[in-house]
Formats: structure tokens, sequence, C-alpha cells
């Protein structure tokens, strides 16, 4: 009996588990070639976590990532400044296939009333947990103009217009005041 090849390599596609893939998203300071990161993270068993919520603790995030397998560690991410959970953490798992499963079955769920995004790292390095942005948290928290209470707040944008705004009209009232003291004596 022989098989069709073709035919099974046309199927294969359709039998392809999506939810391993590599994302998009490239740690932009690592040290290396794109194709050395490339086959550390095809290897890794860490994840980095985003979205999360500024109050989720370390303890809910090992219940919900430990349903996938074994944790070798979690490592939240800190504002730099203020040593203060920022929204991310990684995951450390101590085999591949357990972070695959997390990354097929926790990724898109819900922690905290956040949609939780799971993204293949290269492997956590000392000082890596701590924001990257210019005002201590997550650079991607610097450009939001929406308000979010589980994340802070406004905006770091969004806080700095709001002030200038303040600022502006402060000054207005004060150059207004003076003038009416004038004209009352």
């Amino acid at each position: 009996m022989s098989v069709d090849t073709s035919q099974n390599l046309t199927l294969r596609p359709l039998f392809k588990d999506p939810g391993v893939d590599l994302t998009a998203y490239r740690d932009q300071h690592f040290k290396g070639s794109r194709m050395q990161q490339e086959k550390l993270l095809k290897m890794s068993s860490t994840l980095y976590v985003g979205n999360l919520s500024y109050y989720t603790t370390e303890e809910q995030i090992y219940e919900l990532f430990s349903k996938c397998g074994d944790l070798k560690r979690v490592v939240m991410g800190l504002d730099k400044f203020k040593k203060t959970p920022c929204g991310f953490c990684f995951v450390e798992y101590c085999e591949r296939l357990c972070a695959e499963n997390a990354v097929r079955y926790i990724n898109g769920t819900r922690l905290d009333d956040r949609v939780v995004r799971t993204d293949w790292d290269a492997g956590f390095k000392e000082g890596r947990q701590f924001g990257r942005g210019k005002a201590g948290g997550q650079v991607r928290d610097e450009y939001r103009m929406d308000f979010d209470p589980g994340r802070g707040g406004f905006g770091a944008r969004a806080q700095l217009k709001g002030e200038k705004q303040l600022t502006r009209a402060g000054n207005a009232i004060e150059r207004e005041t003076p003038k009416q003291e004038n004209e009352e004596t």
C-alpha cells in the first residue's frame, strides 16, 4: 500500500498548533544577533507576561501559571524608581512543554479583570525586571492616553498633558488675581 505524501503535506497546516509559534515581539535590548535570539526563543522555557494589573500579586501568577506545569520561578516587573509592580513579569518553567501549554491555554485569559498577554522570552537576566520607561515603568504605559485604574491611572503622557493644562490654568488665575486686588484698593 502506498501513501500519497502530497496530500499529507497539504493537510499538515490544518493540524499545526498556532499556540506555540513565536510572536513578532522581540526584546530590543537583546545582546546578540537576531538568529541567536530566535534560537534561544525556540528552546526557552521562559515567558514574558504582560498587561498585568499593578495590583496582581506574585502568588496569583504562581496559582494561574502552575496549572500548566512546574514553575522554576516568577520574577515580577518593577518600576525602576519606586520598586513597585508595573504590569509585567517573567514566568520560568522547569520544562519547555509546560511553557508551551501556558502560551496555548493562558494567553488571552483574564486575571484581575485584565486580558493577560504571553510572549516567549529568551531567558531572564538580572536587571530586566525593571521597567525601561523614562518614568520607571513600562514604555507602553508612557504612551497610553486613557485612564486605566489597574495600571496606575493615566499614562505618563496624559499625566504630563494634564499637569501642563493645570499649570496654564493656574498661571492664568494668578495673573487675574492681582489685577482684581489692585482694582479693589
